[in-house]
C-alpha cells in the first residue's frame, strides 16, 4: 500500500517514477486489465487518482499496453535476426529507417562493430531474400548483412518480471526442462479479439463483445482462454531504464548441441534475462538481459557463462540505443 505522503510525491527528475507510479506499474504488470477500482484497492488510493495517474503515464509515453500473438508460437512465418553493418556516420540513419518498417519488431545499436541489430517478422524465405538483397541492402551506408533465423522462441519480455520473486510459468517450465503445452488453435474470432486488444488492451468487456458482435459471456470466455495460454502476450510495457535497469546486455553464445538443452535450463533460471532464442548459425543462442549497473553486467556474464557446459564462445555487448521494441518505435526516435 502507498502512504499518503508517497502518493502525493512528485518525480524528482523529468520522466522518473514516484512511489505511486511504481505501485500502479507493479499491479498492472501482473494484471493489465485490472479495473481502476481493483487497482485502487490494492495500492490504497482513490480510483480517480489511479485513473489520472495512469492517464498521465500513458500520455507521456512512459507506459503502454500491448497485445500480441507471437508468430513463433503459432508457426507462422519467419522471425529473423539481422546484423546490418554500416559505414561510419550512417548508424543512426540506418536504425531509423529500419525502425520505420512495418516488418521489424525490434531495432537497436550496441557496443562492438558498427552494426544495427534488427528483428524481422517475415512471411517466408523469399521475403527474407528480398529484404536482404533489396530494400535493406539498398539503404545508404549499409555495407554488409548477416542473417540468423530464429529456430525456437524461449523467453520474451512477457517473462521478465522485475517486481516478482516467482518466475512466470513459461520461465519455470523452461528451467525445469518441461515442454510448453501445445499452442491453442486460434480462429478468426480470436484474432479479431486480439486486434481489438492491440487497439485498447483495457477495452471493457461489453465493448469488446459489441465490436465482435458476440455475447459478453462469449467474449469473456474467449479472452480467458487466450490469457490462460502462453500464446497471448497481453502486458504493460515500460522501458527497463524507467525501473532502474539502465544497462541492457546483448549476448550471443556458441553452445555445442549436446549441451544445448542444459544450457537453456541454466539461462532460464536467470531473472535478468528478458529475451532468449535459439537461432541458426555458429552462435546459436541469442539473449538480452537487463541490469542496474555495469558491475551487474559483469557479474552476470562471469557467473552465468562460466557455468554453461559446452560453451565454445561468448560475445557480449551493451545496448547504446533502442529504436524499436516489441513492434513499437521508442519515444524520441525521429
Amino acid at each position: 500500500m502507498v502512504t499518503g505522503s508517497e502518493a502525493a510525491a512528485r518525480p524528482q527528475t523529468p520522466g522518473s517514477l514516484d512511489a505511486l507510479d511504481h505501485a500502479l506499474v507493479r499491479v498492472l504488470s501482473r494484471d493489465p486489465r485490472a479495473s481502476f477500482a481493483d487497482v485502487a484497492a490494492r495500492v490504497g488510493v482513490h480510483e480517480r487518482t489511479v485513473a489520472r495517474r495512469l492517464e498521465r503515464l500513458i500520455a507521456t509515453g512512459r507506459v503502454r499496453f500491448t497485445a500480441t500473438l507471437p508468430p513463433e508460437y503459432l508457426s507462422e512465418g519467419l522471425a529473423v535476426e539481422l546484423a546490418v553493418r554500416c559505414a561510419p556516420g550512417t548508424l543512426h540513419a540506418t536504425a531509423v529507417a529500419l525502425a520505420a518498417r512495418a516488418d521489424t519488431r525490434s531495432v537497436e545499436i550496441s557496443t562492438g562493430a558498427p552494426e544495427v541489430f534488427a528483428e524481422f517478422l517475415l512471411p517466408d524465405h523469399d521475403a527474407l531474400l528480398t529484404a536482404i538483397d533489396g530494400s535493406v541492402g539498398r539503404i545508404p551506408g549499409v555495407v554488409d548483412i548477416h542473417s540468423s533465423v530464429v529456430l525456437r522462441l524461449l523467453l520474451t519480455a512477457n517473462d521478465w518480471a522485475p517486481y516478482d520473486d516467482e518466475p512466470t510459468s513459461v520461465r519455470r517450465r523452461l528451467a525445469e526442462g518441461s515442454d510448453l503445452p501445445p499452442p491453442l488453435v486460434v480462429d478468426d474470432l480470436d484474432r479479431r479479439l486480439v486486434d481489438l486488444l492491440k487497439r485498447d488492451a483495457r477495452m471493457p468487456m461489453a465493448a469488446l463483445a459489441g465490436e465482435l458482435c458476440v455475447g459478453e459471456s462469449t467474449a469473456r470466455r474467449r479472452l480467458a482462454r487466450l490469457m490462460r495460454s502462453h500464446i497471448l502476450h497481453l502486458r504493460l510495457h515500460i522501458e527497463p531504464a524507467a525501473l532502474g535497469f539502465s544497462f541492457e546486455a546483448r549476448f550471443r553464445l556458441s553452445v555445442e548441441h549436446r549441451a544445448l538443452d542444459k544450457a537453456v535450463r541454466r539461462l532460464a533460471r536467470e531473472p535478468a534475462i528478458r529475451h532468449l532464442v535459439l537461432t541458426t548459425g555458429r552462435a546459436n543462442v541469442l539473449g538480452y538481459s537487463s541490469h542496474r549497473s555495469i558491475q551487474d553486467v559483469h557479474a552476470f556474464t562471469r557467473l552465468v557463462f562460466s557455468e554453461i557446459e559446452g560453451l565454445g564462445g561468448a560475445e557480449t555487448s551493451v545496448l547504446l540505443r533502442t529504436y524499436k521494441r516489441v513492434g513499437i518505435v521508442v519515444g524520441g526516435t525521429p
